[in-house]
């Protein structure tokens, strides 16, 4: 079920709302809840990303928390050029995931 959040904004972030559904031809609430389905995910994946490169994750936990699977946050590691050693043992925990 559905739940209200009520927020204040600035009038300039509201008038720059509003201009993004005027130009999407969408209500305000639409535009909102649209960015923040996209801002949440986006701060799940930028936490496990971080926390994969602090070495508190694996890749596969970090798949997990993000929503994504285990190729699309490889991309994503790749994408953002996130280097951590990555050992054999993580290797063959990732690849008996995979094969489960």
């Amino acid at each position: 079920m559905p739940v209200t959040i009520t927020t204040r904004v600035s009038d300039n972030l509201a008038k720059l709302i509003d201009k993004i559904a005027k130009n999407e031809g969408m209500d305000r609430s639409t535009v909102l809840r649209r960015f923040l389905e996209k801002s949440t995910k986006n701060w799940f994946l930028e936490k496990s990303l971080k926390e994969y490169q602090e070495g508190k994750l694996t890749l596969r936990q970090a798949a997990k928390i993000s929503g994504l699977s285990l190729w699309e946050i490889i991309e994503e590691v790749k994408n953002k050029k996130i280097y951590f050693p990555y050992t054999i043992e993580d290797l063959k925990d990732d690849l008996r995931a995979v094969n489960e």
